[in-house]
């Protein structure tokens, strides 16, 4: 296939699933707990246990569940309440022929990180994982889907990458910023290693990382409140990013990659900048680190993010006017369908806005070679 565009970033959610995913797909003694579609006054939704979700099927001005804004399918008068066009082929293909978009790379839902039940959750992430493998499969050089990979325990995680990678996933979604067990543990070794091993690359999405935040209640839809969790939430990866780095993981293992999706990019050269200063004056410090056991770097931080490190965006003007700092290999442009962040159907507007000045070769390389060749696209 000739591809000319991939978005990066997309998203197949919780609203868009198949009703019977998991009632289907789990084993028998876990179905009684597993989540299910229930039909109740609201319309259908979302229930695991005792526990609501979300609706299923979209809902025509539900903007509160995407902070005060209007799903792009909405936006884009395609939305039909109970027609899963994410999740159908046929449908979710024309999405990206109207878009002008070849191939997407689909990370999924967030909700099930809240089943409390550890062993449930493995299970319904292994179900959910084999279900993308075979949509994905209905349309293979177009289609490339992020399994979900568990953050509570590092040898599952490190279970799932190599089941990922079993099933033909190219790549695993790991919720970074709502890690209990900090990113620089040791701990987390056997996650890296797997994924070195196995080649996927473990992309850092955006979920959870809000101090001040509130989801639901009263106060859930205060414009304050909104505007913090919608404004602030590209930067919520920064920890994540210093973490894999400063711990040694990036040159320990040099096969490991790292996407940080949906966190637009202007806010990285800073943080490059930051950490290269502090690894200057930790050098500068010799004494003191051979007592607490040494630096685990062997260069600044920005080279192992010149070399290990991806990061996508959707619009980011300021971003874009710095790519000699950040590199044009490492930057993935995304429309962010079918959410309310999307350019989606008006991405080609939004690139050549957003990409005025960027010269030919970078711009080729973000569109879609950088992604072509990290997911290994028409090979």
């Amino acid at each position: 296939m000739d591809y000319r565009i991939i978005s990066a970033d997309d998203h197949i959610d919780m609203q868009w699933l198949p009703k019977d995913l998991w009632q289907k797909r789990v084993p028998a003694a876990w179905r009684e707990r597993a989540p299910k579609v229930v039909d109740t006054a609201d319309g259908p939704y979302w229930v695991c246990g005792d526990d609501r979700w979300e609706s299923w099927g979209g809902r025509k001005g539900a903007a509160g569940a995407m902070g005060g804004r209007r799903l792009a399918l909405e936006r884009g008068g395609v939305l039909e309440p109970g027609v899963l066009r994410p999740t159908t082929t046929a449908l979710r293909l024309a999405d990206m022929d109207r878009d002008g978009v070849d191939a997407t790379v689909m990370y999924g839902p967030i909700v099930p990180l809240l089943i409390a039940d550890a062993a449930l959750r493995q299970v319904c992430y292994r179900a959910y994982n084999e279900w993308l493998a075979e949509f994905c499969e209905s349309a293979p050089d177009r289609l490339v889907g992020v399994g979900l990979i568990p953050i509570d325990d590092p040898a599952m995680a490190a279970e799932e990458v190599r089941q990922l990678r079993r099933l033909g996933i190219r790549t695993g979604m790991f919720l970074a910023a709502r890690v209990e067990l900090p990113l620089w543990d040791q701990a987390w070794t056997p996650l890296w290693e797997a994924a070195a091993e196995t080649g996927i690359p473990i992309g850092f999405h955006l979920g959870g990382g809000h101090r001040t935040v509130v989801w639901s209640g009263p106060k859930a839809a205060d414009a304050g409140n909104m505007g913090v969790r919608v404004s602030c939430s590209t930067l919520q990866m920064d920890e994540a990013l210093a973490a894999v780095i400063f711990s040694g993981a990036l040159e320990r293992y040099p096969g490991l990659k790292i996407v940080l999706a949906e966190t637009g990019i202007g806010w990285l050269p800073y943080l490059l900048e930051r950490m290269d200063d502090s690894y200057r004056k930790f050098l500068d410090a010799e004494e003191w680190w051979r007592v607490h056991g040494g630096l685990a770097l062997r260069m600044p931080p920005s080279r192992y993010f010149r070399r290990q490190v991806w990061a996508t965006f959707q619009t980011d003007h300021a971003g874009l006017r710095l790519l000699d700092l950040l590199g044009e290999e490492r930057v993935m442009w995304a429309s962010d369908y079918p959410h309310a962040d999307s350019t989606w159907p008006e991405s080609r507007r939004a690139i050549e806005e957003n990409f005025h000045g960027v010269p030919a070769r970078a711009r080729a390389r973000i569109l879609c070679d950088n992604a072509r060749e990290l997911y290994g696209l028409g090979r």
